[in-house]
């Protein structure tokens, strides 16, 4: 199983603290990565703070379930290797991130059967349960062509995100990585 909470400077407090409790009621032993960047270190087996490109493919590609937050570039890569994420978005009003954009993008992917979201501590434990006991109900099958249209669609919302956060904090937009991601995806087609 890998929990991937992403590389925002923010805490995910909440998600590291549900897991960790769940851990210690689980009754069989679960093989765990979890990736919990900026929060705090958990005593959890298999917690890093960060994971490298390649080694977080790997470990995507190794996984039975995939838990992570509502970023759009985790919840693609997940897909793309076959996952159907158990997603919890970042939440601002807990400090978590510093809009809803996480909230906003992981509920229509939700609605639209793209993602299993879950927003309550309930819902996660009960999604991992599933997964646990049926992991194939959290597979979904891999499509190169549709990961192409993905992460343009993905570099577009991102490009709108980053302009609606520079808005917000009047600065100018920065665009260099979601136009990389742009030109890959187009590279590709």
């Amino acid at each position: 199983m890998l929990v991937a909470v992403g590389t925002d400077k923010h805490p995910f407090d909440r998600l590291v603290d549900w897991l960790e409790h769940w851990y210690a009621e689980t009754a069989n032993p679960v093989a765990l990565t979890l990736q919990h960047g900026h929060t705090r270190a958990s005593a959890v087996p298999g917690a890093v703070p960060f994971l490298g490109h390649a080694a977080l493919q790997e470990a995507m590609s190794d996984a039975d379930l995939v838990i992570c937050h509502g970023g759009p570039a985790t919840i693609l890569e997940a897909r793309r290797h076959g996952h159907l994420p158990i997603v919890v978005p970042r939440d601002p009003e807990r400090g978590e991130h510093v809009d809803n954009h996480q909230q906003l993008f992981a509920r229509r992917l939700g609605a639209a059967g793209m993602v299993a979201l879950c927003e309550t501590r309930e819902e996660l434990y009960h999604a991992l349960r599933a997964g646990l006991s049926d992991p194939s109900r959290y597979l979904v099958a891999a499509d190169p062509q549709a990961h192409r249209a993905q992460a343009a669609a993905v570099a577009r919302v991102g490009a709108i995100v980053e302009e609606l956060v520079a808005r917000s904090a009047r600065r100018p937009p920065r665009r260099r990585v979601w136009a990389r991601l742009r030109r890959g995806a187009e590279e590709t087609r």
